[in-house]
């Protein structure tokens, strides 16, 4: 497999979800040596994300006001980045929510929200980010998806149908970067123990088999990167899960837990 390019290997690294617990543990890994936008609401309060980036070796750490969903912003943020930070090595994007299933089945708005952030909020930076790499003919896009979406399950079928959605735009994206000297790594974690479920968990969901944390799908998705790969699933045997998921009888699987 052919590897990263010296270019994405120096070029700034923008993450945007500046206080993603993922994002940032992978960031961490990228950044030695190299300049860091972190993109975020509230930019003005990212000192501890700020000192985690000096403490990786980055070179300069940049904060910029990122709502995922203002979409009308986007275009014109990217373009800002790369006229004042470019080249961008590697794009991490990294923003989403749970949500609350539950509420979601009844209450619109809620389900909208999520599909708003996790799906197109996700399409509204991918897609000008990728037309900002093609143009300087370079770069690594880092999407994540999740075993959540390979295969919608009932109990948490809103996030997963945004993740279904959102792994099927990112690969397609991926076949048409081939040959423009861009690349998008798509990751596909299973169950992450971390913030982001952490009130689920407290709810008394249990951790689903195979699971994994932010620093082992930090090193995971990093040795992807360096090793010029298009796609990653964390842990590595959640491919061949994903796999058998398709061929469950659907009056089993509408039965299985989250």
């Amino acid at each position: 497999m052919a590897r990263s390019n010296s270019h994405d290997d120096q070029g700034t690294v923008v993450l945007f979800g500046g206080r993603s617990e993922i994002g940032i543990a992978l960031a961490k890994r990228l950044v030695a040596g190299r300049s860091v936008v972190l993109a975020a609401r509230r930019s003005d309060d990212l000192d501890e994300e700020m000192a985690a980036m000096r403490a990786a070796g980055a070179a300069n750490v940049i904060t910029v006001e990122f709502d995922a969903d203002a979409t009308q912003t986007h275009s014109s943020l990217i373009e800002t980045i790369t006229a004042d930070h470019g080249p961008i090595g590697a794009a991490i994007i990294a923003f989403g929510i749970l949500g609350d299933q539950h509420r979601a089945e009844t209450d619109v708005a809620h389900a909208l929200q999520i599909a708003q952030t996790d799906y197109v909020g996700q399409i509204s930076v991918l897609t000008p980010l990728a037309n900002a790499l093609r143009r300087q003919g370079s770069g690594t896009m880092i999407v994540f998806s999740s075993i959540a979406g390979v295969r919608v399950r009932r109990g948490n079928y809103v996030y997963g149908s945004a993740k279904a959605g959102l792994d099927g735009f990112a690969s397609g994206l991926s076949d048409a970067l081939h040959g423009s000297g861009v690349r998008l790594l798509l990751a596909r974690p299973g169950f992450v123990v971390g913030n982001m479920t952490a009130d689920l968990m407290a709810s008394g969901t249990k951790p689903a088999p195979m699971s994994v944390d932010a620093e082992q799908v930090a090193d995971a998705v990093a040795r992807a990167y360096h090793r010029g790969r298009w796609e990653v699933w964390i842990p590595g045997p959640l491919r061949f899960v994903g796999f058998a998921m398709q061929f469950v009888p659907r009056a089993i699987w509408r039965r299985l837990p989250r």
